[in-house]
């Protein structure tokens, strides 16, 4: 199960409600950054998230409202003297910045914690087992600029009514089947686990993408998500000034979902130039189940 906790929320300029760009996934025990504006760990703080396990952050892209919070970040962390390597996961143009950001404050290499750089292309990001991290670039005016998608294996489970019939007492056996190796049961009865396995299900797919132009050719990376949480930060009615500033209208995110088969959509990167209900109601007349994402929304797939 996939968890997020919307930490930011707003376009470029933070406001009363909606502070800037920070999202919070927990997964398999772990948990992760996506983006770090300003103010980002008072947001995990009014949480009630705090920032124990948080070792990863994944950058969209270098824009300052979505890094600032770093520096913040590692100072109070290192005043806690928390022993976990922090990496962090960006475009080499944007782990630049932020590498001459912390250098200007601390000196070369002189953090308040231990950290790591791993630069981004288009393939896998990590493979932890229960879930699998995987990149690619997006378009959004001059910055090397990645979104990121989330994926759980399906699993098989066994089936109970099996286990019964074929006389499989509770217990290491029935775990043995369901790690796939089969056992032998009193009588001398060798049970394969093909028998008591159900057909694979449960997989599922997140994919979170930050400030993106368009929407061209990233269908094969968010087709059939179970999730897709992507910025709005404009109306069709501006259009021209989202080409302008590189953003997305409601409209084109929502077609974007319906397009591919997207079950579920959330928007975020808000402007305070117009009111949610109008961006709700713009993104909805295309893709019904949409939502719009308020800082300290948690949302489980």
């Amino acid at each position: 199960m996939f968890a997020l906790t919307f930490l930011g929320t707003s376009a470029s300029v933070p406001s009363a409600e909606r502070n800037h760009p920070a999202l919070l996934l927990e997964v398999a025990g772990q948990r992760m950054l996506i983006d770090c504006g300003e103010g980002t760990q008072r947001q995990l703080l009014r949480s009630g998230a705090g920032f124990r396990r948080l070792d990863r952050i994944l950058l969209t892209h270098g824009h300052l409202d979505h890094v600032l919070g770093i520096p913040g970040l590692f100072s109070t962390l290192g005043l806690r003297q928390t022993s976990d390597v922090m990496t962090i996961h960006g475009g080499p143009r944007t782990l630049d910045i932020v590498i001459r950001m912390l250098t200007g404050l601390w000196g070369e290499g002189r953090a308040p914690i231990a950290v790591q750089f791993a630069p981004l292309s288009e393939e896998q990001v990590a493979d932890a087992g229960d879930f699998v991290v995987g990149c690619f670039p997006v378009r959004h005016r001059d910055t090397d600029s990645f979104g990121f998608s989330f994926q759980s294996p399906a699993r098989r489970h066994l089936l109970s009514d099996r286990l019964s019939a074929l006389g499989v007492p509770d217990g290491p056996m029935r775990g043995e089947l369901a790690a796939g190796r089969p056992v032998t049961i009193d009588g001398g009865r060798t049970i394969d686990p093909e028998d008591v396995l159900g057909p694979p299900s449960g997989a599922k797919k997140l994919v979170v993408i930050g400030d993106t132009e368009t929407t061209d050719g990233l269908s094969k990376h968010v087709a059939d998500a179970d999730l897709l949480v992507i910025e709005a930060t404009f109306l069709d009615r501006d259009a021209p000034t989202a080409r302008d500033y590189g953003h997305l209208t409601a409209a084109e995110a929502a077609q974007f979902a319906a397009t591919n088969n997207v079950r579920q959509l959330v928007l975020t990167h808000l402007s305070g130039r117009y009111e949610e209900g109008e961006i709700l109601a713009e993104a909805a007349k295309i893709f019904p189940d949409v939502r719009i994402a308020a800082d300290f929304d948690r949302i489980t797939v």
